[in-house]
């Protein structure tokens, strides 16, 4: 995002962590051809459909968050389909901050440490 005021670099993978990461077909398509397979596979193996029949990105447990989205490496906590990753993951955040910056800033002000990064 052009004038973002926040670095991703430090961050552990919080917009990974939404519960509900809705994805749009052509994300589907997407993702089937990163990984060679045609577009009924990727959607069973990579999504699954919520209540209102749209279709979410499917979760693993994690170490930080609760879950976090199938695609998210542990280690690096970076994505791993990035060049393929959704337009909603293309388009976040939609404002010039994001809510993990957000919450940091707040964290670090209640501490006194301008340091602060929560990992556990």
């Amino acid at each position: 995002m052009e004038n973002a005021k926040y670095s991703c670099e430090k961050c552990p993978g919080y917009c990974c962590s939404y519960p509900e990461i809705e994805i749009a077909p052509r994300d589907i398509e997407r993702l089937a051809k990163h990984f060679g397979m045609d577009y009924a596979k990727a959607e069973e193996r990579f999504t699954k459909p919520d209540a209102k029949d749209a279709r979410l990105l499917r979760h693993k447990q994690d170490r930080i968050f609760a879950t976090v989205c199938m695609f998210l490496d542990m280690k690096t906590r970076r994505c791993t389909v990035y060049d393929a990753r959704p337009g909603v993951c293309r388009d976040y955040p939609e404002s010039k901050r994001c809510g993990y910056y957000e919450f940091l800033k707040f964290e670090r002000a209640h501490q006194g440490d301008p340091k602060f990064i929560a990992l556990t």
